[in-house]
């Protein structure tokens, strides 16, 4: 967990004496201790590589989920007299982690062994380095802390004295600007900063201007006598960079604490920034202390979206981008919209606690790049539509009265998932050509674990369909595994028409979502009573739902049709396939009401034995068969786009879903792992409707609950009426939620 800021503000102010008296060697090793404590969160991380500038020591520190082209070069605080490599790794390991980008720290030469201009001398070649290693001034970012702040402001007069091209930008955290301590903080804020005194800062000032001489373990600084040539060599821009031109610097990000006695040297440079033309943020945090955001602070979380944002607007990420076929099934989707339907299906889930925004766009900026096949664009080619990766994500949109909008096509163009936040939930809704719910899953959980270690620091383990934010893509997640499982003989597609349930269509395109709350222990003990399975049970329910309304609405037996449930079947489950993209089909138990009436427990039984009878390894692959052969066709593959778009449309409206009464998804018991269930509470899985019936069903369980969602486009609740009559038959008793207006 991240300490909380009154618990780490007490403990500063018992240190103050200490600090403010101890000698320059113990608070050289002190420094080094923290830099250790701050590194060892991100080692896993972040890479380290050491090597030696001139006369000072350097680390490269490389992310392993890198996400920007550019680089930061930072330059430790510790009064320009502490701070050795292990102190700049610390903050340099957490810069690189939580922003994606390369680190170069540079452990500069300290004073008062090496006083002025040692450090800005050294500065400047590590800049240099920069610049010979390949990187444009436009890639590079200038950040420091305390001394390290100020030196930023420094190193660029001195680039500009020598007529070289400035950084991109420059994060200055606390910046000590003004060594003369001209500013009024230094007098009213003396009793409530609670880690430095202007004493100190004057000795520090004295090292770095004068140098010193050491008695023992003790350094003691030249001074100088006359208060007015002190106060002159201190004002040397190279030295308080407050003082200087300030004209044509790069933007500059600057955080400070409102109760640092060095608040002025941030608020006056941010003024005289502004004043002489420059781009310049300042954020004052109230009631904190100088260098605050090294401390990663719980309540200070923002600051990093702050310096990602920053980053971001000031080194555009460049990137090739990754594009791929759609997969067998999905080929079917971008032909079969039409002007009112997009086939999208949503998960979702409910936090302990209101989402904050800044944090879930952090963790989706990080979550996209691990799925390349999700954070994707549908792209139309000559032949095929195919899909391109996003340069960067999708900004997070804001709850409709119903889910599952109409998804258009353009915005499938620019972005084929959204996401969507109201209050404490978090909604993905994806098209259907990218993946199936199982993959959604995988990318919602992921998401999910991401924004907890982004708001909390909390480390969900991969594993439970949760993926690794440092790994690779995997090329296995991004097969089309149709192709690979086709079997050697194909199944014919012809199957009788089922009843279709009818009502009057919502006019402005609204769609009621029901769910049942069931208990997951109590359906699952009935199933199992049966000798079925969950998916068998509530299927059977819903179809002597169905057959019911049939018969209550069509008088004449011999108009009845059959009554068909598609159940969609993961195909990992019986083919050792690890994709994201889709890879499902279908099941279709029926029965035929012509036969007579069928009790619940025949039901059960015809289902279950129906499913065991499809689901199998060869009838799978003889149906993938079927799909492959037809996309193998040289006719069909040389057919131009527009004429496969038309063929494919009017085959869909033939038989694309005539063949069921709707589909039921059953994505099962979402199983997590502690961190992740203690601040999740609910998971919903949602299908759209169909493109031409009213209704789908989908469940999901989780933390011992069953949401079945019911969603329609039509104003009468005929289905949910009829299956909760069927439910409290059998003695199931659920709790009802409805967005019915």
């Amino acid at each position: 967990m991240k300490p909380g800021r009154n618990f780490l503000r007490s403990q500063l102010s018992l240190l103050k004496p200490f600090i403010a008296g101890c000698s320059l060697t113990t608070a050289r090793r002190g420094q080094e201790a923290i830099g250790r404590l701050m590194t060892a969160p991100h080692k896993s991380a972040v890479a380290q590589e050491e090597f030696t500038l001139g006369a000072f020591s350097c680390v490269w520190l490389k992310p392993r989920d890198e996400v920007s082209n550019g680089v930061i070069l930072y330059l430790h605080g510790g009064g320009f007299t502490s701070g050795s490599l292990h102190y700049a790794k610390g903050f340099g390991s957490m810069l690189a982690a939580k922003c994606g980008i390369r680190v170069l720290c540079a452990a500069y030469r300290l004073a008062p062994e090496n006083p002025f201009p040692a450090a800005l001398d050294d500065s400047l070649d590590a800049y240099g380095h920069l610049l010979s290693a390949g990187y444009a001034p436009s890639q590079i970012i200038l950040c420091g802390e305390s001394a390290g702040g100020g030196l930023c402001y420094s190193l660029c007069l001195r680039l500009k004295e020598k007529g070289w091209t400035l950084p991109a930008g420059i994060i200055a955290i606390s910046p000590w600007t003004d060594l003369t301590a001209s500013g009024e903080s230094y007098a009213v804020n003396e009793k409530a900063d609670p880690s430095m005194t202007k004493e100190r800062l004057k000795y520090y000032a004295d090292c770095y201007v004068y140098g010193g001489t050491q008695a023992g373990k003790n350094w003691y600084p030249c001074t100088n006598p006359s208060a007015e040539e002190d106060r002159s060599a201190k004002k040397n821009p190279m030295i308080s960079p407050l003082f200087g031109e300030l004209d044509r610097l790069p933007p500059s990000l600057i955080f400070v604490g409102g109760d640092e006695i060095m608040l002025d040297d941030a608020v006056l440079m941010h003024e005289r920034l502004l004043a002489a033309g420059c781009q310049s943020e300042l954020y004052v945090a109230p009631g904190m202390w100088h260098g605050y955001v090294l401390y990663d602070l719980k309540e200070y979380a923002k600051d990093f979206s702050r310096i990602r944002k920053f980053i971001k607007a000031q080194v555009p990420h460049q990137k090739k981008l990754r594009w791929m076929m759609l997969d067998n099934a999905a080929k079917i989707f971008p032909a079969a919209r039409r002007r009112n339907w997009s086939n999208v299906f949503r998960l979702s889930a409910t936090m302990d606690e209101a989402v904050d925004l800044d944090m879930l766009r952090t963790a989706l900026d990080v979550t996209v790049r691990r799925f390349p096949s999700i954070a994707v664009r549908l792209r139309r080619g000559l032949f095929w539509y195919y899909l391109e990766e996003i340069p960067a994500a999708p900004e997070i949109m804001e709850e409709k009265p119903y889910p599952l909008a109409r998804m258009p096509f353009d915005d499938i163009r620019q972005c084929a998932f959204r996401v969507i936040v109201y209050d404490r939930r978090i909604a993905v809704e994806f098209f259907h050509a990218l993946t199936d719910g199982n993959g959604g899953l995988i990318f919602l959980k992921t998401l999910i674990a991401e924004y907890l270690y982004q708001k909390y620091g909390t480390k969900t383990p991969a594993g439970d369909g949760i993926l690794d934010r440092l790994e690779e893509p995997d090329e296995e997640e991004l097969e089309d595994c149709f192709p690979k499982y086709a079997g050697p003989h194909a199944v014919s597609r012809a199957d009788t028409t089922a009843f279709r349930i009818t009502g009057e269509r919502e006019v402005d395109g609204f769609k009621t979502n029901t769910t049942f709350i069931l208990d997951a222990t109590a359906v699952a003990a009935k199933a199992k009573a049966r000798g079925v399975t969950v998916t068998a049970y509530l299927t059977a329910a819903l179809m002597q739902a169905t057959d019911r309304i049939q018969r209550q609405r069509v008088r004449s037996a011999r108009r009845w049709r059959p009554v068909k449930v598609l159940i969609p079947v993961n195909l990992r489950k019986l083919f050792p396939a690890r994709t994201l993209r889709n890879f499902v089909l279908y099941a279709t138990p029926g029965i035929d009401p012509r036969m007579g009436k069928y009790s619940f427990d025949e039901l059960c039984s015809i289902v279950h034995h129906q499913m065991k009878l499809q689901i199998t390894k060869k009838n799978m692959a003889a149906m993938i068969a079927t799909n492959v052969n037809s996309e193998r066709s040289l006719f069909l593959r040389a057919m131009p786009l527009f004429l496969k778009d038309f063929v494919m449309k009017m085959i869909f409206n033939a038989v694309g879903e005539k063949k069921s009464c709707f589909s039921f998804s059953n994505l099962g018991a979402v199983n997590t792992p502690p961190e992740f269930s203690a601040h999740v509470e609910r998971l919903d899985f949602v299908l759209g409707v169909q493109a031409s019936a009213p209704y789908n069903v989908s469940l999901i369980s989780y933390a011992g609950k069953m949401n079945l969602n019911i969603i329609r486009n039509i104003s009468e609740p005929v289905l949910e009426r009829e299956l909760y009559h069927i439910l409290r038959e059998l003695d199931i008793h659920p709790v009802v939620e409805s967005n019915i207006r």
